[in-house]
């Protein structure tokens, strides 16, 4: 990517912010994927966009490389060129120098909506080079850092001065500048951390902030810090939009709330007022009971958006349509096939949704398909997996609805045979009844004929 000859892709960006208030107008929260080392490549920001996805993260680009080599610069910041809808994208940078950081922004600037400063990754190497979480102990040097690369963005004419001048700039130029972060253990350093990044609070030195409330030591097999969140979304969220990375698995399972995030309809989740009290009312994770955030803009997803890319469109799973947008994306922004294909392992996967068994393909069936040497027999095998599956979907569709037709025709059965009883009641009621009316009938007709006999008996002896 040559910023010398960026015209035919230089077109107007809309501000970040923008996505915020939209979302808030919606009533949600805007709905962000993480940067993922190797995986947030084109064609996956594509397709998670296509699903609903607010704004979309790169990789963390290291900003010195990023520099320096114009082969750094086409292998981590891939855009569009086809004018196909554009997907707003925020370059995150790994960098530990405000000159190189500036540099590296003043690249990407004509490419991307943003630019974002990496504090929070944890990885030894990282932590090592002063990059990432270990940034988290610098807050100095990350506010010189910011403050630098705005001024470099104004210097190039970007508009990245007081938000609402930036957010509406006529001819698109607005851009962002944001900080993404972990947690220390003392909370406190965390406060002071995002103060002193913050700046002043009429020409603020970041636009936005998403925390990650974990150490930089904490497994994400521990959940997030709850405490630390809210500390910190009541401290700061309304001074600056927050996003919070971590435990995003599925809409309908977080572990707190807010007024613009209410009880999540899915595709999996029944809708109606038995169900919803089910599903809301009742367990640990009952809505009563969750951690209310009302200063919270926003939620990060990486390894559930990895598995379902359609998780913000409301999926708990991954569906064959995910997979379907994804291979023609791929089909337009190549990826290597080893990457593309553990992108497919991913998403046929069980994922992180309530339903395990929820699976595209089999365990045996992904190991197959990381086995597979060329993009046409991963399609090939794909699309015969999918239609087996179908198939079988269907056949087992079918024989629900003979299982039910059977259940009706032994319901008409019994039906039939309860009427005919009631007919062969009312039959025999009626004969009897026509039976009794006879005996009435003979016995007032034998009656009658003995009194008239009696009549003429006396007639006849002149007694009457």
């Amino acid at each position: 990517m040559d910023p010398g000859n960026d015209d035919e892709l230089l077109q107007p960006k809309i501000h970040p912010l923008k996505f915020f208030d939209a979302a808030k107008s919606q009533k949600r929260l805007l709905y962000a994927c993480a940067p993922m080392v190797r995986y947030s490549k084109l064609a996956f920001r594509q397709t998670v966009h296509h699903f609903g996805t607010d704004l979309c993260w790169t990789p963390m680009i290291l900003a010195k490389e990023f520099n320096r080599s114009s082969a750094a610069r086409d292998s981590d910041l891939t855009v569009s060129t086809t004018g196909r809808e554009e997907v707003p994208t925020i370059a995150q940078f790994g960098a530990n120098d405000a000159a190189e950081l500036s540099r590296a922004a003043s690249l990407a600037a004509p490419f991307v909506n943003g630019v974002d400063l990496n504090c929070g990754c944890p990885q030894s190497w990282a932590c090592a080079a002063t990059l990432g979480a270990a940034l988290m102990h610098r807050r100095e040097l990350v506010r010189d850092m910011v403050g630098a690369t705005r001024e470099r963005l104004a210097r190039d004419g970007w508009a990245v001065g007081p938000a609402d001048a930036a957010v509406d700039h006529p001819a698109g130029r607005g851009r962002s500048v944001s900080v993404k972060i972990r947690v220390h253990k003392d909370l406190r350093q965390t406060m002071d951390f995002v103060t002193t990044v913050l700046g002043d609070e009429h020409n603020r030195n970041i636009d936005w902030l998403t925390i990650h409330p974990r150490t930089r030591s904490t497994p994400s097999s521990v959940p997030i810090d709850l405490e630390a969140l809210e500390v910190l979304t009541s401290t700061f969220g309304a001074k600056v939009p927050i996003l919070v990375s971590g435990d995003v698995f599925t809409l309908s399972s977080l572990p707190y709330t807010s007024h613009l995030l209410d009880a999540q309809p899915t595709f999996t989740t029944s809708t109606d007022d038995s169900a919803s009290h089910t599903t809301n009312s009742d367990g640990p994770n009952s809505l009563s009971k969750k951690l209310h955030l009302p200063h919270l803009a926003g939620l990060m997803s990486a390894r559930a958006l990895l598995a379902n890319p359609a998780l913000f469109a409301g999926h708990d799973s991954c569906p064959w349509e995910a997979v379907d947008v994804f291979m023609n994306n791929v089909a337009r922004a190549p990826l290597p096939l080893k990457l593309g294909v553990h992108h497919l392992t991913e998403m046929c996967g069980p994922g992180f949704g309530p339903d395990r068994g929820a699976a595209l393909l089999s365990k045996k069936a992904r190991v197959r398909l990381t086995e597979m040497g060329n993009w046409i027999d991963v399609i090939d095998f794909v699309d015969k997996k999918r239609r087996q599956r179908e198939s079988k979907a269907i056949t087992d569709t079918q024989l629900h609805e003979l299982e039910e037709s059977g259940k009706e025709l032994k319901e008409l059965e019994a039906q039939k045979h309860a009427a005919y009883q009631e007919l062969n009641q009312a039959n025999e009621n009626l004969r009897m009844a026509s039976e009794k009316a006879v005996e009435k009938t003979l016995e007032k007709t034998e009656a009658k004929t003995r009194e008239l006999q009696a009549f003429l008996v006396r007639l006849k002896e002149g007694n009457v």
